[in-house]
């Protein structure tokens, strides 16, 4: 047994020295997606180049203005050469995807949970509350997609039925929980990222959907004075 666990917090200890590598990760992933509708769109090599860096590090720009945070990419610039490195590569082999739109769905899925721990992590490392850092995760995962829809003239994937953004509060939920409960970070961030992408990934295979608001005819003068004793 003794074994097994230090074997276990070996494991921890490597993954806690990529931890500084979980932004630039979820940027080049989200600068793909970002790449992959630049080819849809049959964009040159600087529109891939815009629409990746756009797309990698719009959510995390948003966290950090909200948060009054230094601007992740401005005080290091390496995201922003591994969205462009990302988009660079994508314009030359985007066509050996036969479906890039599938392929797309699935990145984002990956960008989706690595974010939103990045997100939910800075959140909770500026000192703000449980709730923030909720919302600071969802944000980072959301908003890279938003502006990618948005620039690139696609159907936003948060205004379709599918969950989407569920996937993300999820992950987050969770990865704050566990750091609240104490737990190791590492181990709440694969919780919470692998929660995020499953959900997610099942959303894709299965169409899972949450209940929609469904319109109801307004309810006609008569009936309101009726009920009010008028009639």
């Amino acid at each position: 047994m003794g074994g097994l666990w230090g074997a276990w917090y070996a494991f921890m200890a490597t993954l806690q020295k990529l931890l500084p590598a979980l932004d630039l990760a979820a940027a080049a992933v989200f600068a793909l997606t970002g790449a992959f509708v630049a080819s849809r769109k049959q964009m040159d090599i600087v529109g891939f180049m815009w629409l990746g860096v756009v797309t990698g590090v719009g959510g995390g720009t948003v966290r950090d203005l909200l948060l009054g945070a230094p601007v992740f990419w401005v005080r290091d610039v390496s995201p922003v050469v591994a969205c462009i490195l990302a988009a660079v590569l994508a314009f030359f082999t985007a066509h050996y995807v036969q479906s890039r739109y599938r392929w797309i769905l699935w990145l984002d899925a990956l960008g989706l949970a690595l974010v939103t721990i990045a997100g939910a992590a800075k959140g909770l490392d500026t000192g703000t509350g449980p709730i923030v850092a909720v919302v600071m995760g969802v944000i980072t995962a959301a908003v890279g997609g938003i502006i990618r829809d948005i620039l690139g003239h696609e159907p936003s994937i948060i205004l379709r039925r599918e969950i989407y953004v569920t996937a993300s509060l999820a992950g987050a939920v969770l990865f704050v929980a566990l750091s609240g409960t104490g737990s190791d970070r590492i181990a709440a961030a694969l919780g919470g990222g692998t929660t995020a992408f499953v959900v997610r990934c099942l959303a894709l295979v299965y169409g899972w959907t949450l209940p929609t608001y469904r319109t109801r005819p307004g309810r006609r003068v008569e009936e309101l004075d009726r009920q009010n004793g008028i009639l």
